[in-house]
């Protein structure tokens, strides 16, 4: 006869904020907040936060950065995933993916749909993979971040969530990278 499995336990995660923005400041950013608020309750640990302008280099070297620091397991952006001239975000991230999430923007506009109508058309929420770290770039509302957070990321990066969370992938993410060349 098969036994229960015991509960299992939580595991906490180093997340990075990054507020894209040419106009906002630490003290202005209610996203960042509200992302920041969100994963301490959750349990999760503040890795680092910080806030750059609408420019793909500045985002882009942020976050190479933590993508390097051992500290940082899962990167989470807000602003810069519309249309306008300034909104760069998708360029200035996405060529760092290894792997794209595909499904996370799917899920993130069935959330946002059920919540703001057509109106989701006009983000480009994307997420991916770059080093074994797990990179999701939001809108730059605190509603966008409020509904990632509690309709995809709050499971997701819970290791106890079933049937199937990212914690427990993660020891795995980079195994192509140290696969032995033939």
């Amino acid at each position: 006869m098969s036994q229960p499995k015991p509960p299992r336990e939580f595991i906490p995660l180093g997340i990075a904020v990054l507020t894209v923005s040419d106009t906002r400041s630490l003290a202005e950013d209610r996203s960042g907040d509200t992302l920041v608020g969100r994963l301490t309750e959750a349990g999760h640990r503040l890795a680092d936060r910080a806030i750059v302008p609408d420019d793909v280099e500045e985002i882009r070297a942020k976050v190479r950065a933590w993508i390097a620091d051992p500290d940082v397991d899962v990167v989470i952006t807000t602003g810069g995933t519309g249309f306008t001239g300034r909104d760069v975000t998708p360029e200035a991230l996405e060529p760092l993916f290894e792997k794209r999430m595909d499904g996370f923007s799917t899920i993130f506009h069935q959330i946002s749909f059920g919540k703001i109508g057509v109106s989701t058309v006009q983000s480009r929420a994307t997420a991916g993979v770059a080093g074994a770290t797990y990179i999701f770039c939001l809108p730059g509302s605190p509603g966008a971040c409020r509904d990632a957070w509690d309709g995809i990321l709050a499971s997701q990066l819970d290791y106890r969530h079933l049937p199937c969370n990212f914690v427990e992938i993660m020891p795995r993410l980079d195994e192509h990278l140290r696969r032995k060349k033939s």
